[in-house]
């Protein structure tokens, strides 16, 4: 049986079947191992992880301990508690309108800040009036509609991570500082910071950061270093914020104290640091990464729900969810019904009806023409779940 426990709670002779720690480089070959001694509870206490999941059919027992299946069950019914607090979203265009602009400034977007990356790679000082006009050009798309942007940052290649990352984390946040409702200036700075957040990477031997197997503690401590690094180039580079400034130099921060490079906890955080935190392990287990696979983005909001227990600003956690939806689009869902659809679009009532595209009858095996069916008008159909697109070989973006 898979139980979640505390770390507190770990002792020798059990055996760890998830880390819970998706956001995180760590030491150990894989997320799942026998705990020897004390050492290795130690070291796992020393990486910031508060709780884990543990299999008693291989190891010792908590008696008490919730199992995984109970944990999941709450994390459900708690969100699903949020789903009529549904933001009202002005759309200026259609998605298939924006997505037409949003490929280009991807495009555009990819050139740019691999050209600011390599410039910082070779000492060279980065040209804030080519950041500020990318920013500018993704500001305006998801002033007209933001899905278009967020979903196709969601398209990338393992190697396109670095760049592609950093265009993503600009997206999310942008879009989130507009759900909280930022004024224009304090957006654009947000979009600066996020677009920059990563920037100390160039600082780190590239190795390390495509490393796929444990870290070692000297190792991990290079890789933190990325975010003094961040800050020093920032403050280097004139006209750079302290809006923007903050948000990079707070995003590994978390809300117990447990982050990094200052350990500081959420009374001394900002919030555009806090709210950095969450966008930027969004986007990082939602993407394929070298030494990670990637998480459906529903799965990574549960995660992200799950932690807010300790490690991120609980409130923010569920206004970022309600920002991106419980079913963000371009998701892959199954009906009760067994069809397969892609979330178009939040329902007009609730998070949990959206607009979907169907696609496939998972009954039948077999691909449909498609359709638009609105869950919100549906009396007989509702969302049971997400699916993973590589099981039914099914391209969301190829039906948005």
């Amino acid at each position: 049986m898979i139980k979640k426990v505390k770390v507190q709670q770990l002792k020798p002779d059990m055996y760890i079947h998830d880390l819970n720690c998706g956001w995180l480089k760590h030491p150990f070959v894989t997320n799942s191992l026998k705990i020897k001694d004390e050492k290795v509870i130690e070291k796992i206490v020393s990486y910031g992880i508060r709780s884990v999941y543990i299999d008693t059919a291989k190891g010792a027992d908590v008696d008490g301990a919730p199992t995984e299946h109970e944990v999941k069950h709450e994390i459900q019914r708690d969100m699903n508690g949020m789903a009529d607090k549904k933001p009202e979203k002005q759309y200026r265009v259609s998605l298939r309108e924006e997505l037409v602009k949003a490929k280009e400034i991807k495009k555009e977007a990819k050139e740019t800040i691999q050209n600011i990356l390599d410039d910082v790679r070779f000492g060279k000082q980065i040209e804030k009036e080519k950041v500020e006009c990318l920013v500018d050009k993704m500001l305006e798309s998801i002033l007209r509609n933001p899905d278009a942007l967020i979903s196709l940052a969601r398209l990338r290649e393992v190697d396109e991570y670095t760049y592609v990352h950093s265009m993503a984390v600009c997206t999310l946040m942008i879009s989130f500082g507009h759900y909280l409702i930022y004024d224009p200036q304090i957006l654009r700075e947000v979009g600066i910071g996020a677009m920059l957040h990563d920037i100390g990477k160039m600082r780190i031997p590239q190795e390390l950061l495509t490393k796929r197997h444990g870290l070692s503690d000297d190792e991990y401590r290079q890789i933190k270093e990325h975010v003094v690094f961040s800050r020093m180039i920032l403050e280097e580079t004139k006209g750079i914020s302290q809006t923007s400034i903050l948000l990079a130099s707070q995003h590994h921060e978390r809300e117990d104290g447990t982050g990094y490079p200052q350990g500081l906890d959420g009374r001394q955080t900002s919030e555009f640091g806090q709210a950095a935190a969450i966008a930027d392990v969004y986007d990082a287990m939602t993407s394929k990464r070298c030494y990670q696979r990637k998480y459906e983005p529903t799965e990574v909001l549960k995660k992200l729900f799950e932690w807010s227990e300790n490690l991120y600003n609980k409130n923010l956690v569920q206004h970022f969810i309600r920002n991106v939806g419980i079913y963000p689009i371009g998701v892959l869902v199954r009906l009760e019904s067994g069809l397969l659809g892609v979330v178009l679009n939040h329902g007009e009532k609730s998070l949990l009806h959206p607009k979907v595209r169907i696609v496939y009858d998972a009954n039948k095996d077999r691909a449909l023409i498609p359709y638009d069916v609105d869950l919100s008008q549906s009396e007989t159909d509702c969302v049971s779940c997400h699916e993973q697109p590589d099981r039914w070989r099914i391209y969301p973006e190829r039906y948005m």
